[in-house]
């Protein structure tokens, strides 16, 4: 945007790389990523870890509380791990190139739209290489088959 920044979250199952929710704001407070996480839990359940960097927005105690309180294991990167963010520092690259720079947006409703849509395509049509050309939400949903039928 040409006027002024806005922040991103994407919770992602590392697995399937399905983005499972997602949240736009224009502050850097941590109450649009505490509200993404609890979307992903309520609709794909509590996973045993969650992974993340040392932002503020993650460290924050309303971010930590929600996943104590979920009963969820915290793995917070080290400095200099930039291994354990190289799928969502993924998706951050090909979002940027596939849609946030031939946009242009003009306001937060437009970006919200585009992002929203290209999220949606990103989940269920982008064919992955590392999948074997499935997209995040087949992958995800064999998994859930899977564990189902292991269970």
């Amino acid at each position: 945007m040409r006027r002024g920044f806005l922040y991103l979250v994407a919770i992602m199952d590392w697995f399937s790389r399905k983005v499972l929710a997602w949240r736009l704001s224009n502050t850097m407070d941590a109450d649009f990523c505490v509200a993404a996480l609890e979307e992903a839990i309520a609709r794909h359940g509590r996973p045993d870890i969650f992974n993340t960097d040392q932002g503020s927005q993650f460290t924050s105690f309303a971010f930590t509380t929600t996943l104590k309180d979920a009963g969820i294991r915290i793995s917070m990167d080290g400095r200099g791990r930039w291994m354990d963010n190289v799928f969502i520092e993924r998706l951050w690259r090909s979002l940027k190139y596939e849609c946030v720079f031939l946009s242009a947006f003009e306001t937060g409703s437009e970006a919200r739209s585009g992002i929203g849509s290209w999220i949606e395509y990103y989940n269920r049509r982008r064919p992955h290489s590392t999948f074997g050309g499935r997209t995040p939400d087949e992958v995800y949903a064999r998994a859930q088959m899977t564990e189902r039928l292991a269970a």
